[in-house]
């Protein structure tokens, strides 16, 4: 098995002069989860689009490692999938239009057809696969979203709000898979929620850092 390391080294981010955080510094190896915490608006959001290279930082830098090679961008997505509520699918497509679109982004053939069915068939949407994303509710988009992440079977999960508008079915969906990515994989997600942080091996409370006011 493929071991994976997320590094991030004094990790600081400073936007319109204010200081978000600073010298966030630490390390998550394969089969842990790794939390981050705080009050909104602390910046656990911008700390996680950091992480996935989404959003630079003003100083610092963030490593991903693969059996202690490091992996230079681009080839850096391929390693993750990303759930967030600043992601969205298209919504003039259907959720099966949408995860076969992501899966030629990917570079996945057909091989991964009868995944894409498990995953919908998981997150409780399978019966409304043919339907346009723009009449689903925000609960069945969001589980949409997990899907999507989930097509290539990545190493590193990174999950914004996890819970975030999901019912009952969803949130378990959720949880059970968040447990099984512990097991395959690295676990990285933005929470308060105390039953989300109880997967967590270590937790970072980023009101713990120099934040700036």
């Amino acid at each position: 098995m493929k071991m994976l390391t997320l590094k991030s080294d004094h990790i600081t981010k400073i936007y319109n002069r204010k200081t978000i955080f600073k010298n966030v510094t630490f390390s998550v190896n394969e089969g842990n989860a790794f939390a981050i915490t705080g009050k909104n608006g602390s910046g656990k959001s911008t700390l996680l689009k950091i992480l996935c290279g989404v959003l630079s930082p003003s100083s610092g830098t963030v490593s991903l490692s693969v059996n202690d090679q490091q992996v230079l961008y681009p080839e850096y997505y391929p390693h993750i999938g990303l759930v967030s509520p600043y992601l969205n699918m298209y919504e003039e497509f259907s959720a099966e239009e949408n995860l076969q679109f992501i899966k030629k982004i990917r570079g996945l053939d057909s091989s991964a057809d009868s995944f894409t069915e498990e995953l919908l068939k998981e997150f409780g949407i399978y019966d409304h696969r043919k339907k346009e994303v723009r009449n689903y509710s925000s609960g069945m988009k969001q589980r949409l979203k997990y899907c999507a992440a989930l097509l290539h079977n990545p190493p590193l999960l990174v999950l914004d709000e996890p819970a975030s508008n999901l019912d009952e079915y969803g949130i378990e969906a959720v949880r059970n898979r968040m447990h099984l990515q512990k097991q395959k994989g690295v676990l990285l997600f933005a929470t308060n929620d105390k039953d989300d942080l109880r997967f967590a091996d270590t937790i970072l409370d980023i009101r713990q850092l120099n934040i700036g006011e």
